[in-house]
């Protein structure tokens, strides 16, 4: 657990908790939230790693597996990612991630680096149809079946493969797949972060609530409704041709007015206007009446003439009042109920000038040409209308025509990019990160590049798609298809702009992206149960330990593992250093200092040390069992200030 709390400390036997540890504790564990808002102490127990029994029925969902959700979410992953320069665009320098490998590996590993770095999630997940859905059937053994899968490891049985209804467990290997993901997604997120999660009327319901569960009920923002092309093929009684995506905040109070515009909204809409009018004076004896004088020289929308009383409505609430350029010459009294009288009382003290009203939007009042008082509001943020039935993105169909356009085939019913875009521009600011670990044909890259071409964005994204085998010799994997399809992307969106002239402030845009690839760990297990119980299992355990590192692996797959252990993120800047002749890693602008030499010297130690950095990372074997230069490794870091030294 994370934050200012410490588990150890709390005492659950007495099912009481201080009201400031409690509004902690929901805070970072949504799902312990009961009906009521009170704390629900099994499934923080659960949460916690506890092992308990089951008590009383209670209101909230069930299903058989949940509990070994937990235990997947608490098992720690014996992964890697190890870089691949070669299929990168821009590997060196850009912060775009497309990750290949199982998800819930991924999200693990993710975690320490990444955690509430995350402005927006997007996932279109497999929608449990019975045949477009694999999941790991050994889920104590995923990082297995997936290398099993992937033909890292000899096969022993384990595969990934679809979910038919002919499954006792139709919906529950689908909740089971897809809560420990979530679960470790929203960790992710920034407090002011949000996600949106495509579904259809499959598991619309059953997402709904383990939403509710992962993210707590007060976060939900809205269930949109989709219009697509439509599906009318086999369908002998409805025709669907609309989806849905959830929309859940990490925190509610946190997540500002989406700022865009439905794009179904008919262009003459007020919704584009530069200024919003509303006349403050109601008709009618419905208000309290109260007087406000206008003093001379207010501001009138007409050339000249004279403003006379008004019959239309009741009262005659404006006398006659001479008018000279645009303003009153005369103070006049109008009577009437109000709105916004407060504000207007502001504006004439202001001295006719405008003022702010309670949203910070600059407000003035003037008399229009029908003897009316008008607030006219300028629009601090254009595009600020959301509704919850969506149109006018295309679908599917369009979409797979879009991406054949690209050259790359892909027909597994992908979004367009336009649907993404308008998520995306859900978030405040334009520079942020954007994670779908469900990335199928790499939609949402293509999103993000597009949407920061057309506003000068700075949005990254993170990409994750297992390597799903689709019976093509060009593109074998899906992931494959990914990597082609925003490589093209890039290509399409630099040719648009060659030749064109660089103005001065021109900032080149992050056109690329690194890939890594989801493997074992550089560094050999150590099997502490078998060695306890097998003297022939320890020998062999000390055997391996004489060089822990797995073989075939380079200096840049071992620097990159180290990164994410570190809490550093796989696109940290990282820089080479030659110090006393030996190579060292400075990542992060000498925030971390990683040797892998296999020889390490005093003068390596005081060369690096005298450099300053904050932390240093070297290989343990680098020292040759000399624990007297250790000991004086330690020694000559602590003295320069270095706040931590291990070795690996």
């Amino acid at each position: 657990m994370t934050g200012p709390m410490e588990p150890e400390k709390l005492d659950l036997s007495s099912h009481t908790i201080a009201a400031d540890k409690r509004d902690e504790l929901l805070r970072l564990f949504p799902e312990i939230r009961t009906e009521g808002g009170k704390l629900d102490f099994e499934r923080l127990k659960l949460a916690l790693g506890e092992a308990v029994d089951t008590g009383k029925e209670r209101y909230g969902m069930s299903w058989p597996g949940k509990a070994d959700c937990y235990k997947t979410l608490q098992t720690p992953s014996l992964a890697t990612l190890r870089p691949c320069p070669e299929e990168s665009v821009e590997f060196d320098s850009s912060e775009n991630l497309i990750i290949e490998g199982d998800n819930l590996e991924v999200l693990k590993l993710l975690q320490k680096s990444y955690l509430g770095k995350v402005k927006m999630i997007y996932i279109d997940p497999p929608y449990n149809t019975g045949n477009d859905f694999i999941y790991p059937d050994n889920y104590a053994e995923s990082l297995r079946t997936y290398l099993e899968y992937t033909g890292q490891v000899d096969a022993e049985g384990r595969k990934f493969s679809s979910n038919t209804e002919a499954d006792g467990r139709f919906h529950s290997k689908w909740l089971n797949m897809m809560y420990p993901r979530l679960y470790l997604a929203r960790n992710l997120l920034r407090e002011d972060g949000v996600s949106f999660i495509s579904i259809d009327d499959n598991e619309a319901a059953n997402l709904k609530k383990i939403c509710d569960d992962i993210f707590g009920e007060d976060n939900f923002l809205a269930q949109l409704s989709w219009k697509t092309d439509g599906n009318f093929d086999n369908q002998a009684k409805f025709k669907r041709c609309h989806e849905y995506i959830l929309v859940y905040a990490k925190n509610s109070e946190r997540f500002p007015h989406p700022p865009v515009i439905d794009p179904s909204t008919p262009q003459d809409s007020k919704l584009f206007r530069e200024e919003i009018r509303n006349t403050i004076v109601k008709n009618g004896p419905k208000n309290p009446v109260s007087d406000v004088e206008l003093p001379a020289g207010f501001p009138c929308d007409v050339d000249s003439g004279v403003i006379g009383p008004r019959s239309d409505i009741w009262p005659h609430y404006l006398q006659p009042g001479y008018i000279k350029d645009c303003r009153l010459t005369a103070p006049v009294i109008v009577r009437s109920g109000w709105s916004s009288k407060e504000l207007l009382l502001d504006f004439i003290n202001n001295g006719c000038k405008p003022v702010l009203d309670s949203k910070e939007q600059e407000t003035r009042f003037l008399i229009s040409p029908t003897g009316a008082i008008e607030a006219i509001k300028a629009r601090t943020n254009r595009a600020s209308h959301v509704v919850t039935s969506i149109s006018g993105f295309g679908g599917p169909q369009k979409a797979t025509a879009d991406i054949q356009q690209l050259g790359v085939p892909f027909y597994d019913y992908p979004k367009p990019a336009q649907l993404i875009k308008y998520f995306l521009q859900m978030n405040d600011g334009k520079d942020f990160i954007c994670i779908d670990f469900f990335a199928g044909s790499g939609t949402t890259a293509h999103a993000v590049l597009d949407l920061n071409k057309r506003d000068g964005g700075n949005r990254k994204f993170i990409l994750v798609q297992l390597p799903e085998p689709t019976g093509r010799a060009d593109y074998p994997t899906i992931a494959d298809i990914t990597k082609e399809r925003v490589r093209r992307v890039i290509k399409k969106l630099n040719d648009e702009e060659a030749g064109k002239l660089d103005l001065d402030d021109f900032k080149k845009q992050d056109r690329g992206f690194r890939v890594f690839k989801l493997a074992e760990s550089n560094f050999k297990p150590w099997h502490a149960r078998a060695a306890q119980d097998d003297a022939a299992a320890l020998e062999r355990q000390l055997e391996l330990h004489v060089d822990h590192l797995r073989d075939g692996r380079t200096a840049a797959d071992i620097l990159y593992e180290i990164l994410l252990k570190s809490g550093f993120p796989l696109t940290a800047p990282v820089t080479t250093l030659i110090l006393a002749g030996k190579t060292v890693y400075s990542a992060a602008d000498g925030a971390l200092f990683i040797c892998l030499e296999r020889e390490l010297t005093l003068d390596l130690i005081r060369a690096m040390a005298e450099q300053k950095p904050e932390r240093v990372v070297c290989l343990d074997e680098g020292f040759a069992g000399n624990d007297q230069l250790k000991a004086n490794a330690v020694q000559i870091f602590k003295t320069r200030g270095v706040t931590s030294f291990k070795t690996v």
